[in-house]
């Protein structure tokens, strides 16, 4: 497993919908998601430490999960079927560890609320991930942005 960073989050260049960008804790290669408008507000917001006056789904989850005497520990993209990610939430409880199915986007906002580690399968890095050199100057200061 590959300790990810969320570098940022927001409308994708040339504004085909919304992304994030992972990049690894310890090396150069950037994972790129395609997200729903939803995700990436919650995941901005979250990032930036914008508190709404409400919880939003994520902050629910997170109230929920440790009503139910649960803690997020941490979330791993452990997979692709196609183009779709596949994503988990570890969570600890009396029992152990359970593994609960979840997109990934999903995973990183509630992952940013808790500050617990995000973590990226070898298999789907192989896969998946991108370098500076194959996005370009111009694409990456999007990215950025």
């Amino acid at each position: 497993m590959i300790e990810m960073d969320l570098i940022t989050v927001g409308m994708a260049p040339r504004g085909d919908g919304n992304v994030l960008v992972l990049r690894e804790v310890d090396g150069e290669r950037m994972l790129v998601l395609g997200i729903g408008f939803a995700e990436a507000t919650s995941i901005a917001m979250a990032a930036e430490g914008v508190a709404p006056p409400r919880p939003m789904t994520h902050d629910l989850m997170l109230s929920l999960i440790g009503r139910l005497g649960g803690s997020l520990q941490g979330i791993v993209v452990h997979d692709m079927r196609g183009e779709t990610f596949i994503g988990q939430m570890e969570i600890s409880t009396d029992s152990g560890v359970m593994e609960i199915d979840a997109r990934p986007s999903d995973c990183i906002a509630l992952a940013i609320r808790e500050e617990v580690p995000i973590y990226v399968s070898d298999m789907v890095m192989d896969m998946a991930a991108v370098t500076q050199d194959m996005i370009g100057d111009d694409d990456e200061e999007e990215y950025q942005n």
